[in-house]
């Protein structure tokens, strides 16, 4: 952490005082088919159709093994600045991060998961605050753009 202002925050918002995934929980894995939206309007769920809660961006079926989907779905989350990696469940092919803004140093959460059948789901939600501004939906909007350059014809 650097800067006044993330010392600054970080009196009423503790995690801002740390780097990657100081000061948050530990990850555990996310069950997304039993997946409970916030309340607060601070997240994004890119998942693909017929899931129980409605997604946020619709995401569809890969034509590649899905060990290779999330290799590649990892080295692009892997690739974004100010990410970290917070935990891996390789069983699960689902990994999770912390992604943290560049002037305040607020944490967001991303948790996103390959299904067997190569479907991508990502859910990523902020620490703080009410609203987002749209952050949490143009990450995963971009990762998911970077996956189809990634990847093409899949």
């Amino acid at each position: 952490m650097t800067g006044s202002l993330p010392r600054l925050l970080a009196r009423f918002y503790p995690a801002c005082a740390f780097d990657g995934a100081g000061g948050l929980p530990e990850a555990a894995p996310l069950d997304f088919t039993a997946l409970k939206r916030p309340r607060a309007k601070n997240a994004c769920l890119a998942a693909p159709p017929g899931m129980h809660v409605q997604p946020d961006i619709l995401t569809r079926l890969r034509h590649v093994p899905p060990l290779k989907l999330f290799a590649a779905l990892r080295a692009i989350v892997e690739a974004t600045p100010r990410t970290t990696l917070q935990a891996v469940y390789g069983d699960l092919m689902q990994a999770h991060y912390v992604c943290r803004s560049a002037r305040c140093n607020f944490p967001d959460l991303v948790a996103m998961q390959v299904t067997p059948d190569s479907m991508p789901l990502l859910f990523s939600r902020s620490v703080y605050g009410e609203l987002d501004f749209g952050v949490n939906r143009q990450r995963l909007v971009a990762w998911l753009t970077a996956l189809d350059t990634a990847l093409p014809n899949s």
